[in-house]
């Protein structure tokens, strides 16, 4: 690049290559190509791809420090980390205002982390306190946050999504041009409220978006042995009359880009849009499934140089928007953060016996 076209950059923010060429090494990816797909050009202010450049980091940094306080056993019950797939969860929650709205799966600590959500809070949850989000009596698949419209992560593997055609079906009628975005795995696709959801969606028009993460894997099963139609999705909902995006989910600006189109459309128009985000979790579906007997470790290697954390910040570098010092220092405060939630949530109060029954519906 000319140093004049660098000296623009840097003034404007990023601007994306139109394509990339394919990996020349092609072990086993469960029948998905792994080569970037071409995305469109995107500019974000400088302020804006740190911000996400660091959350990404956040919760990265967030989740890793729970995989070890769970073998400490200060996290009990599940745990599913979101390593991996940082650049989905960044570059769909950026573009969405307060006045929206998220529903989320039971791995949920990521898409909380990004909407902003207090990572004391979110931290004291995981470990049980009842300083956490849910006072305690969440932990890991059910952060809450109403005040940032944050409506949950939900352990039934596709019972957010009609909770998430309740609050959209809301929306419309008090005549808001406000957004639900609900997130769902691949997994989620095998279950009837699925195919309810989106067809009373289409029916009704709904301004929600339902946003995929297609990690290739619904727990231990490679998305090809359970569809006919194997891991791609981008052609399989005709029947319901949605408009279907599929996107690198490796790419935050790609995801960043495909969902701030999705979402200028829903407000205008009020009708739904699907979007699938192809991504890769480097670590197995729960802490308890270490991932290595039915993934090839080839296909997991060829994935990890994709890992957003190492591509986005060498292009931030490469286009002049930030310089190694400032990346370091975000390092820092991000750690720092980190350290802090783990203090807040060790020193945080177990809840009390006597609240057993409060909150609670009867």
């Amino acid at each position: 690049m000319e140093q004049a076209e660098k000296s623009k950059v840097a003034a404007t923010g990023l601007v994306r290559p139109t394509s990339n060429g394919p990996d020349k090494e092609s072990p086993s990816t469960n029948g998905y190509d792994v080569s970037r797909n071409p995305v469109l050009s995107e500019r974000v202010d400088n302020a804006e791809l740190l911000r996400m450049y660091r959350l990404m980091l956040l919760i990265r940094r967030f989740e890793e420090t729970c995989g070890q306080h769970y073998s400490l056993g200060h996290i009990r019950g599940f745990l599913h980390l979101y390593i991996g797939q940082e650049a989905t969860g960044i570059g769909a929650i950026a573009p969405l205002e307060d006045r929206d709205y998220i529903v989320t799966h039971y791995r949920d600590h990521g898409h909380a982390l990004a909407r902003g959500l207090d990572t004391n809070r979110i931290m004291a949850e995981m470990f049980g306190k009842r300083t956490g989000l849910s006072k305690g009596k969440g932990g890991s698949m059910h952060i809450f946050d109403a005040a940032q419209r944050f409506m949950g992560g939900h352990a039934i593997v596709g019972a957010q999504l009609p909770l998430a055609a309740g609050i959209a079906l809301a929306q419309q009628y008090m005549d808001t041009d406000v957004v639900t975005m609900v997130f769902f795995g691949d997994g989620a696709t095998n279950q009837g409220t699925f195919h309810e959801t989106l067809n009373l969606a289409s029916v009704w028009q709904l301004p929600v978006i339902f946003f995929m993460e297609n990690n290739l894997y619904g727990m231990g099963s490679a998305v090809g042995r359970v569809r006919h139609r194997g891991s791609d999705f981008s052609d399989a909902l005709g029947a319901y009359d949605v408009d279907v995006v599929s996107v690198d989910g490796m790419d935050v600006l790609a995801v960043r880009e495909a969902t701030q189109a999705a979402i200028d459309s829903v407000r205008a128009q009020g009708s739904p849009i699907f979007i699938e985000a192809k991504t890769f979790r480097f670590v197995g579906h729960s802490f308890a499934d270490p991932g290595d007997q039915y993934r090839e470790r080839s296909e997991v290697d060829l994935w990890r140089r994709r890992d957003p954390l190492v591509a986005y910040p060498k292009q931030l570098l490469e286009y002049g928007v930030t310089t190694q010092m400032e990346l370091d220092d975000l390092s820092a405060s991000v750690d720092a953060e980190i350290e802090a939630a783990v203090e807040f949530a060790i020193n945080s109060p177990e809840p009390e016996l006597s609240e057993a029954f409060d909150d609670v519906y009867a």
